[in-house]
């Protein structure tokens, strides 16, 4: 199956050569592209691709508004924020809109092209370093932890492993438990909390303080 992918960067030479990129794969087909916000949001309502690589910094809507907007019209769409900085406060914003990952522009071709495939697969863009520093730096923490009070106390210690950067292997060597239930916790986790991925579970776990303070614990 073909991943379609909207590029949008308000440079046109920068949007040449991530389609360039892009255009390597068999199995990417770049099918519109924009150079705002929102144009973005017109593009991805006329073309509905499985992704968009978005950049944050634009003149009039910028990446976060436009994603924001996107994702309330079409759910399934992921969207990756491209960016210059990976300690760039907005990557934060952007995240906590909705967006599945980021990626700096000074990407590997490769890391580039896996990057859209898994993020059209349903997975979350997480690089654990990277991300959980971004996070770590602009959440808004602690609020009244009364939401992950929804979690047993070990899908409670699932979502404080992920919020630290720990892979499901990982996690499952340090709970003593196969990689398939680290993922089934980190499932459910996602569903009861009514996050939309595993970075929206790392920015609701720094929020609500569940990393860097006390735990919250769930009933059962």
């Amino acid at each position: 199956m073909t991943i379609k992918v909207l590029l949008v960067d308000d440079q046109a030479l920068v949007r040449a050569g991530f389609r360039s990129l892009l255009g390597r794969a068999r199995t990417l087909a770049v099918v519109a592209e924009a150079a705002s916000g929102e144009e973005a949001v017109r593009q991805a309502v006329l073309h509905r691709p499985d992704v968009v690589l978005m950049d944050i910094r634009m003149p009039g809507t910028d990446g976060i508004e436009a994603t924001r907007r996107i994702l309330a019209e079409l759910p399934a769409t992921r969207v990756i924020i491209l960016t210059t900085f990976d300690t760039d406060e907005h990557v934060f914003e952007a995240l906590r809109a909705g967006a599945s990952g980021f990626l700096t522009k000074e990407v590997e071709p490769a890391e580039l092209r896996r990057a859209v495939e898994v993020v059209a697969a349903g997975d979350s863009l997480l690089s654990p370093g990277v991300t959980r520093r971004v996070v770590e730096r602009f959440a808004h923490r602690p609020r009244a932890a009364t939401t992950l009070a929804a979690l047993t106390p070990r899908e409670s210690d699932v979502v404080r492993l992920v919020a630290e950067g720990l892979s499901n292997d990982e996690i499952a060597a340090a709970l003593v438990i196969s990689p398939l239930t680290a993922k089934t916790h980190i499932s459910r986790a996602i569903t009861k909390l009514g996050v939309r991925d595993r970075v929206q579970l790392v920015i609701l776990a720094y929020e609500e303080g569940l990393v860097g303070g006390v735990a919250p614990r769930g009933n059962g």
